[in-house]
Parts: C-alpha cells; sequence; structure tokens
C-alpha cells in the first residue's frame, strides 16, 4: 500500500492501467474510465465499476439540470463529507463545466457569499438537508420548484445528491488515492473540520 495524497494509505490499489483497460473493455466500458483512480480501483470488480458508471452517467453526463449547478452540488456533497477525492476531482472538472473557481470555492460557506442567488441558494440548502439525513421540506421543495421549473430537474437534484453521498462515502472508506496532478483541498489546503 502506498500513501496518497491526503497523507492516509490507500486500503485497495488501483489496478496498473493496462489491467483496467482490459477489465473495462470486458463489460463494455468506455476505456478512458481506465485512467480515473476510482475506476481503476473499482475494476478490480469489473460489475461495481460498470454499477458506477451507469449510477452517474445520467447525472453528471447526461443530465437535465445546469453544469454549473451540478457542480456546485457535487462540491457541496465533497466538503461536506469530507471526500478529498470529490473535491479535487471536480476542482479541476468544474471550470470545463462552467463553474468558475471562485464559485466552487465558496460552497464551503454558501449561506455567508452573496454570489449565490434564489436557484443556488435553494439548491444547495436542499443538498444541505439531504446530507444531514433530513427529508427536504415542503417550503423548499417548492423554492426548489421556482428554481428548477421542471419536475425532471428536481427528482434528478435528489438523486444526484444522494449518488454523490454514496461514492463519497466509497470514496473514503477505500482511501482512493487523488489522481496525478490533482492537489488535495484546492484552492488552498484547506480542509472541512471534521
Amino acid at each position: 500500500m502506498s500513501a496518497n495524497e491526503s497523507g492516509s494509505t490507500e486500503r485497495v490499489a488501483p489496478l496498473p492501467i493496462h489491467a483496467a483497460r482490459e477489465a473495462a473493455t470486458h463489460v463494455g466500458l468506455p476505456d478512458y474510465l481506465a485512467e480515473i483512480n476510482v475506476f481503476r480501483v473499482l475494476l478490480h470488480r469489473p460489475a461495481l465499476a460498470k454499477a458506477l458508471y451507469h449510477a452517474l452517467d445520467p447525472v453528471l453526463l447526461h443530465g437535465t439540470i445546469d453544469a454549473r449547478l451540478r457542480e456546485l452540488v457535487i462540491m457541496r456533497v465533497g466538503w461536506v463529507t469530507g471526500s478529498y477525492y470529490e473535491w479535487g476531482q471536480h476542482w479541476h472538472l468544474g471550470p470545463m463545466f462552467g463553474a468558475p473557481s471562485e464559485d466552487l470555492a465558496a460552497v464551503r460557506d454558501w449561506e455567508h457569499d452573496d454570489r449565490f442567488g434564489p436557484v443556488e441558494r435553494a439548491v444547495l440548502a436542499a443538498t444541505d438537508v439531504t446530507l444531514a439525513g433530513e427529508a427536504i421540506t415542503d417550503d423548499l421543495w417548492a423554492e426548489l420548484g421556482e428554481a428548477l421549473p421542471q419536475e425532471v430537474q428536481r427528482v434528478e437534484l435528489v438523486v444526484l445528491i444522494g449518488t454523490y453521498q454514496m461514492l463519497s462515502g466509497v470514496l473514503r472508506s477505500l482511501r482512493v488515492p487523488l489522481d496525478d496532478g490533482l492537489a488535495v483541498w484546492p484552492p488552498d489546503g484547506l480542509a472541512p473540520d471534521a
């Protein structure tokens, strides 16, 4: 086992890329997944990697929610749950999806940041409520109706939050190491309070 960039020891080493590619191809997954550490770990059991891909694809790559808003949700999940992997990956990916670094960093204390309007605030509040193990209230659901007018978007939001919450638990328990070139808790190295 080797130490990852968070300072903890990974529990399951990522497969070498050639072995990960072979496993991905065997179960019909896109080749590029073999280069991402979370999939390189899960490809030890290819059916699990395939299940994760099929859970993420509809909300990450083919969703109905604005990509910037989606990235804010994922970053908030990563921050609240203490997932350095989710935070580091989406710090890198977020700007590619139209979420400026300043917005990503601001989700750490979104309630006190005036950069977020009613849409972002409703979505981030729903994220926090869900992560706290509570159900979204009727009042908050009504706010979400204003923020995300299509019912399918609200359903997708709840699934997005739950999927990334589950993924965060997997990443933290397996101590999946950050992919090469990614920093721990960018932009400033500050981690959430334990």
